[in-house]
């Protein structure tokens, strides 16, 4: 028996979840520009006309992604099912995330066409799938979207005003049960340690996500200040940024600004502990109607950035012909690497035999494909150029920062050939440089799937859309010695998540010569991409030399 959360109907929503009462699906279409769209927005995402009401629709739709999902998220939800985003008939652009019912979840396919079906809930009438009998052939796939970046609004560039002159890590491990605010403390009295400067002189604080989700913040910049007794000039712990490391480029444009000559940006997850905590029962998470991101997700079980980026990889798959076999090299590279790694959490030998045989969490992503919970934290020192030949540690320069953003800030609504929002940035990222992806020396990418890998390697140019099978290969290509080293420390997928930061931290291992065991040679740019998805954020940096 399966007992789903019920959405939240907001004053923006209730009319579209109470409209599949008589069994017929309605969603806002503008009478200026014939658009349909989803979710409810009070203007038209197309012509930005206001003439925007719920229309009905044939409720028939293409399957244009999918992940069957294994693993138990709700107690009350159990597996097998299929989370899907299907693109409506009327106007491809128009997407449901939803659940196939009535058929085998092996038999759902990218380009099954599939018609409505309401499961009612009082004054909510949840909108599922199910195969359309009367369809023939696979339904079409909606084109991709190109993207391109604004060029530069300026030829001053923030990124020569500023240096990484400090950074450090925590201890990181699985289940520490220790105040994540001390996680905190011990990675920032290290950065500013290893930049060479008293806490007294750190006058800019930058966080992310601020107080934020169970097991995903210490309580931010109050929760620092108040342990460390900071003085700060300026102060941002802003969720909505480009990426885990958009706080960083906060305080890049902090110092770039004037406002402060050193700033301290940290991060730090617990997420190990918590969740230890909540399946102890010393902690209580959840409960209530889904609201927020969640409301159009949990009533359909889409609980886990694995089923949303799982649909997206299997649109990926589809379209261009290929199996798991990028994913798999992606991932023995990063089980390899921190093998090399003494921080790293997961140091045992893997083999592509491994990766195949893993327990499948949710198609197409197997164990191995997602990255390890943890707890840690990360802080860097962002100063003023002027300052940073002063500091006892070379200082590593900031070429560029890609920050655009060239979607839409949406999981299923946009991009579906890669992880969204790994695009924009990428584009972004090279119109403020004169460098190109084949001066990158080391590649440190977002991993917390091997698709988000996957997605930033052919964003940022290193091949072309669908063909990373070929680029990677057996996993030469991106191994230490490689054409394009990928995530020496083991990124997420073995070093442990620590959301992003701990891609920034390697990059200035790297670049500073200070990763024994693992070092690139002659390592002298790095890319780091951060942000599991909407928005992100990725940067070009490099040694003074």
């Amino acid at each position: 028996m399966t007992t789903r959360p019920l959405p939240q109907p907001t004053l923006a929503s209730a009319e579209f979840w109470a409209s599949g009462a008589d069994g017929v699906l309605r969603i806002p279409h503008c009478a200026d520009c014939d658009r349909y769209f989803h979710p409810p927005l009070p203007v038209c995402p197309s012509c930005r006309g206001r003439s925007v009401a719920l229309a009905p629709v044939s409720g028939r739709a293409v399957v244009v992604g999918f992940s069957v999902n294994h693993q138990t998220w709700l107690p009350d939800f159990p597996p097998p099912y299929v989370v899907a985003v299907v693109a409506l008939a009327e106007d491809d652009r128009a997407r449901l995330t939803t659940n196939i019912v009535g058929c085998d979840p092996d038999e759902v396919r990218v380009g099954l066409r599939v018609r409505v079906r309401f499961e009612h809930h009082d004054d909510v009438h949840l909108p599922l799938f199910e195969p359309d009998p009367g369809a023939e052939g696979p339904g079409p796939l909606p084109r991709p979207r190109e993207v391109r970046a604004r060029p530069m609004a300026s030829p001053r560039k923030y990124e020569d005003r500023v240096a990484l002159t400090g950074v450090g890590q925590s201890r990181v491990g699985r289940r520490l049960m220790v105040d994540p605010l001390s996680l905190t403390v011990d990675a920032c009295l290290a950065a500013v340690a290893d930049a060479g400067l008293d806490l007294d002189e750190i006058d800019g604080l930058s966080t992310y996500p601020g107080p934020g989700p169970d097991g995903m913040s210490e309580g931010g910049v109050t929760a620092l200040t108040e342990a460390l007794q900071l003085r700060p000039t300026w102060v941002n712990g802003a969720r909505e940024v480009p990426g885990q490391i958009g706080s960083i480029t906060a305080g890049m444009l902090a110092v770039a600004a004037g406002l402060c000559r050193h700033v301290l940006c940290f991060r730090t997850v617990w997420e190990s502990s918590h969740s230890a905590l909540v399946r102890a029962g010393r902690w209580q998470s959840g409960g209530g109607p889904a609201t927020g991101m969640f409301e159009f997700r949990a009533p359909f079980g889409a609980m886990s950035a694995a089923q949303w980026i799982g649909c997206h990889a299997s649109h990926y798959l589809h379209r261009y012909g290929v199996g798991r076999e990028a994913l798999g090299a992606i991932a023995v590279t990063a089980r390899t690497n921190a093998g090399r790694n003494p921080e790293a959490l997961h140091r045992d030998p893997m083999t592509l035999d491994d990766y195949f045989d893993a327990r499948m969490i949710t198609t197409p992503f197997g164990l191995y494909d997602c990255d390890v919970p943890c707890d840690g934290a990360v802080a860097v020192v962002v100063s003023a150029i002027e300052t940073a030949y002063d500091r006892p540690r070379p200082p590593v320069l900031v070429e560029s920062v890609g920050t655009a953003v060239l979607e839409r800030l949406s999981w299923d609504q946009d991009t579906l050939t890669h992880l969204p929002q790994s695009r924009g940035p990428a584009a972004h990222v090279w119109t403020r440089t004169d460098l190109t992806p084949a001066d990158v020396d080391v590649a440190l990418l977002y991993d917390g799937f091997t698709f988000n890998a996957l997605s930033w390697m052919e964003g940022l140019g290193f091949c072309g859309p669908g063909e990373a099978t070929g680029f990677i290969g057996d996993g030469k290509t991106i191994a230490l010695d490689g054409r394009l080293p990928l995530n020496p420390h083991g990124g997420q997928l073995s070093a442990g998540r620590l959301h992003g930061y701990g891609f920034v931290r390697e990059a200035m291992l790297q670049l500073r010569g200070d990763a024994p065991g693992r070092q690139v040679e002659g390592a002298r740019v790095a890319v780091v991409t951060a942000g599991g998805g909407v928005p992100s954020g990725a940067m070009l940096l490099r040694t003074a030399e």
